[in-house]
């Protein structure tokens, strides 16, 4: 029995046409069938083409003909959309017409881009691309399809045609930004315009190269993470090369232009740098050398003048000085050349003086000293640099400075800032929104009078009530007040200025003996004594059994009047006409009493007799002594 016979793949017609071998019987009905697939595939893009081709020499806009030219070519299921297979079908025809159109081209001896009629906006390749975009922008084919073709155009084009073509990519840059467009094509557009990087010199293409890069930076948003280097990682392969050994017939010293050309290894690797002390003290020692040559020979204003480049409008430069040593006399003359040796050195002490993620990743204190001198140094040189020195110092501390918030952006994560933009509706054009009109002043307000006639019993509500205790409110100060949590002074509640203003409110309504101690002790003595520990508690109130030891004064005419009182009493007899020798006698018993009372005071605690009730035995003795006048001017009693 013959083994059967393995299911052919896609291409198995192919294969069996290019075969020396007769296919055996099984097999002729999947050669028929492939046959007969290829050659209806062709038949269908042939077609295709054709037509695009009779709708490439029309003269009006892509917006009359572009669908119907569709329509006639593909014939699709739906009126205005296609389908996957009739978008794959329509792309790989339009691919084949735009190689046939630029080839077409290549052996007219003209550029792609200007290929056709003399006339203007004639060009077929041009007009196809604008045909294409017109239908990907209103959703008729599939969006990614224009991208495409333009990454085909940019890889059978030279570097001459590549800048026409990126030229019209720059024209159509807004509708290509489009969000529709935007999200199915960005990762061809990204991949075309690197391979258009790496295909152009860094030396020569200095300008097409810019112009990428600032269409990626236009046509990808700020925080995008394929250009925002996360890891950063350093350009390492961008090597300067320079001779090591002297040679006859130089001018200048050799050992100076080993160390002024060594410098590029440390800025190629900053981080390598400042990881290695002995790295970092030979950067020093070499860059400390240069400054002072550099200071040792100042540029005049004629130098300035003879390099300038400003005064030449199409002075063409490159981005890497050459580094022959016999141009090296040359070079030491020139300010734009030692402009880019000390802007780079504070593009490298500023990586270095940048944040990092830990207090740990920044400069040590002897390296952040020498940092910061060295700095000083390239800025003054910076400064005298002719023409307009600090004006250009100006601008590269301003750079340098916005600089700053890219870094702090990247070390928090790189958060997106973008906002959506606020379309307004075309009804809310020209018309003025009116201020809406609030029955008690405003919003809140109106709230809160709504919800009370709503619930009339709101106000009489017991729940309504939340006054706190003294007892209650001042807990967080006793807790501040207590040395065993080790709270601050700056952060204890008695700094804030509401809280003891409300403290001394509640304690003048429940508990007036507290509020009067705050005259002699602070906010502190309002707190309350079974609050605070007994450390604490000791230093503003007294112990129980001292009370008892106070005299107590029962009588009106008590014994416990002050010598300042008894003073004013004794003087009484003077004055008064009626009054007896003895009453003297009687006022001198008061004064041995109060002696004695202030004896017994004295062995109290010195907080008593500063306390607050020492101060309200006075007021009431005063009133006592007022008593003992009217009483001695009336008379003696019976």
């Amino acid at each position: 029995m013959a083994e059967p016979t393995p299911p052919l793949p896609s291409n198995a017609g192919l294969r069996i046409l290019l075969s020396k071998d007769r296919p055996p019987a099984s097999s002729s009905s999947a050669l028929a069938a492939a046959t007969s697939a290829a050659v209806s595939s062709h038949t269908d893009r042939d077609r295709i083409i054709g037509v695009f081709r009779d709708a490439l020499s029309r003269t009006e806009s892509p917006e009359a003909f572009a669908l119907q030219a569709v329509q006639d070519a593909i014939k699709p299921q739906k009126q205005t959309v296609l389908v996957l297979e009739e978008n794959q079908s329509l792309e790989n025809a339009l691919r084949k017409l735009l190689q046939e159109l630029a080839s077409s081209a290549v052996q007219s001896g003209k550029r792609i881009m200007q290929y056709g009629d003399n006339e203007e906006n004639n060009c077929p390749i041009t007009r196809l691309l604008d045909i294409v975009l017109y239908l990907c922008e209103r959703g008729h084919v599939e969006g990614g399809m224009v991208f495409q073709l333009l990454e085909d155009l940019t890889e059978m084009s030279t570097i001459k045609d590549c800048k026409d073509v990126f030229g019209y990519i720059e024209s159509k840059q807004d509708v290509l930004g489009k969000q529709e467009l935007f999200g199915r094509g960005k990762l061809v557009m990204l991949r075309t315009c690197n391979q258009l990087l790496r295909r152009l010199s860094k030396a020569n293409d200095v300008v097409f190269c810019g112009r990428i890069i600032m269409f990626l930076a236009h046509f990808f948003p700020l925080s995008e993470r394929s250009a925002l280097n996360i890891k950063g990682v350093f350009n390492t392969s961008n090597e300067t090369k320079y001779e090591k050994d002297a040679t006859d017939g130089i001018s200048v010293d050799f050992n100076f232009y080993n160390t002024l050309w060594s410098l590029q290894e440390h800025f190629s690797n900053p981080a390598l740098t400042a990881a290695n002390l002995t790295r970092w003290q030979k950067f020093v020692s070499n860059l400390t050398v240069v400054l002072s040559t550099f200071e040792a020979q100042p540029l005049s204003d004629d130098d300035g003048k003879l390099n300038n480049l400003d005064q030449e409008e199409d002075a063409a430069f490159n981005i890497k000085y050459l580094t022959s040593s016999k141009l090296m006399g040359l070079e030491l003359k020139d300010p734009s050349f030692r402009r880019h040796i000390l802007v780079q050195c504070l593009i490298f002490f500023d990586f270095l003086k940048a944040p990092g993620k830990t207090d740990k990743e920044g400069p040590t204190g002897s390296m952040k000293e020498e940092i910061d001198s060295r700095e000083e140094r390239v800025k003054k040189l910076l400064e005298i640099i002719p023409p307009k020195g600090k004006d250009f110092l100006q601008s590269i501390e301003h750079i340098l400075e916005r600089e700053k918030n890219w870094v702090w952006w990247k070390r928090d994560g790189c958060l997106a800032f973008e906002k959506q933009p606020f379309e307004k509706k075309p009804g809310q054009a020209g018309v003025r929104k009116r201020k809406p009109r609030w029955r008690l002043g405003n919003k809140e307000l109106a709230q809160l009078w709504k919800w009370a006639e709503q619930n009339p019993n709101a106000l009489t509500d017991s729940e309504r009530i939340c006054m706190p205790s003294v007892t209650e409110y001042w807990k967080p100060l006793a807790e501040d007040m207590d040395p065993s949590a080790g709270i601050e002074d700056e952060y204890h509640h008695k700094n804030n200025r509401v809280y003891c203003w409300k403290g001394l409110r509640f304690s003048a309504r429940q508990d007036l003996e507290g509020f009067s101690r705050f005259c002699d002790y602070g906010i502190e003595g309002v707190v309350p004594q079974e609050l605070l520990p007994p450390e604490v508690r000791s230093k503003f109130y007294s112990k129980p059994g001292d009370k008892a030891k106070r005299p107590k004064r029962e009588d009106p005419k008590g014994t416990s009047a002050q010598p300042k009182e008894q003073q004013v009493v004794s003087a009484t007899p003077e004055t008064d006409g009626g009054g007896s020798g003895a009453e003297p006698e009687e006022g001198a018993v008061p004064m041995d009493s109060d002696n004695a009372a202030i004896d017994e005071g004295r062995k109290q605690s010195p907080e008593e007799v500063s306390g607050p009730e020492s101060g309200q035995c006075e007021a009431e003795a005063d009133g006592e002594d007022n008593m003992k006048n009217e009483a001695s001017k009336d008379g003696p009693s019976a």
